[in-house]
């Protein structure tokens, strides 16, 4: 995709890489994948976004996959160290949960635990190059289906998909529904809706004014209800989405540089750079990475190396670009583990609350 941001303009890039790969019912075309933003707008709500969809099921699988491989070979004896990790997980959610949930449930800890490693799944795609896994879709669709490769989008983080965060968000709200109707009854729940946070019978009120308070107080428990599953949906797709935002601008910057300060090997191909070259180089730096873990490589050594292949490849520009892309995805690390947690935490308060008698 190098070559292809070059024949870009900065909002077209940005808006390439923000749309999603959507298929649904045009006015016109009927039910076909859209073409443009504009397209995909026409198609109205009930279009899918089928790179959201894919992705949380690819990483949805590979979570049962290796949490399933794990427990059925696990053991009494030596743990394997990635068997050690996956304990290690599942210890710390069990422990959260036992922390937070003040009620009994079987669900709320199978149900934290594949939140927590979903969601990091999901946000972990945030740290892969926002050209590599688009590329590679528009290739394939240039080169299987004929398609015009920049009609061809591809979004791989489905958490900064606001439909996929918000559907989290709305199950959620269901079983905190279900969590209250279940421990409260639908009488209590009620009760709780309209008796809180003024109480008419414990203030002693007269019984005229009752009907008046107790609207208030639905007005207020609505209002604090309905926020549980916005504040849950749009805090993890706004931090995710921005995220996101940053890498595509920090590529911009070096894509921008490049073009003054463009001295690598790169430059020889005067903006068409095919794709063995880039092949080339990423083997070239994860085979000096690989030494350094092998412990062939000292560390000093090695960051001389990587620096090095890096001026060679793009030159000034692409080596700034490089360091600003690892400073923001080490930062970002934290991002993505944080937001996961947090939705866990908030959905298991909640369903705490819902489970407990006010």
């Amino acid at each position: 995709m190098a070559g292809d941001i070059e024949t870009k303009t900065t909002g077209e890039y940005i808006g390439h890489h923000l749309q999603n790969l959507t298929f649904g019912n045009h006015p016109e075309h009927g039910w076909s994948f859209a073409h443009s933003a504009a397209d995909a707008q026409s198609m109205g709500f009930w279009a899918f976004h089928v790179d959201t969809i894919f992705w949380s099921l690819v990483l949805g699988l590979a979570f049962l996959f290796m949490f399933r491989s794990v427990a059925k070979k696990a053991n009494s004896g030596v743990p394997t160290r990635f068997q050690a990790f996956i304990e290690t997980i599942v210890e710390f959610v069990d422990n959260s949960v036992r922390e937070t949930f003040h009620g009994t449930s079987r669900l709320i800890a199978p149900l934290a635990l594949t939140l927590f490693v979903w969601i990091f799944f999901m946000n972990f795609m945030d740290l892969i190059p926002v050209d590599w896994l688009p590329w590679v879709t528009q290739q394939g669709a240039e080169k299987l289906l004929g398609a015009d490769p920049h009609h061809v989008y591809q979004k791989v983080v489905p958490t900064t998909d606001v439909n996929a965060t918000m559907g989290m968000s709305l199950t959620v709200f269901v079983l905190i529904i279900i969590y209250s109707i279940r421990f409260k009854g639908v009488g209590g729940f009620v009760s709780e809706l309209v008796m809180n946070p003024l109480n008419p019978k414990e203030l002693g009120m007269p019984k005229v004014v009752w009907p008046l308070v107790m609207t208030f107080n639905l007005i207020l428990e609505l209002v604090s209800l309905l926020a549980k599953p916005v504040s849950l949906g749009l805090r993890l797709f706004g931090n995710l989405y921005a995220g996101e935002l940053i890498f595509i601008l920090i590529a911009l910057i070096f894509t921008a540089g490049s073009a003054w300060f463009a001295t690598g090997l790169s430059s020889l191909f005067h903006g068409h750079i095919p794709a063995w070259f880039w092949i080339v180089a990423t083997v070239t730096i994860m085979a000096t990475l690989w030494l350094n873990l092998k412990g062939r490589l000292a560390m000093k050594p090695t960051l001389l190396l990587l620096l090095l292949e890096m001026l060679l490849v793009g030159g000034l520009a692409f080596l700034g670009g490089q360091l600003m892309h690892f400073g923001w995805a080490a930062f970002h690390l934290i991002i993505v583990t944080l937001q996961a947690f947090i939705f866990m935490m908030l959905t298991i308060v909640y369903l705490s609350m819902a489970s407990e008698h006010h």
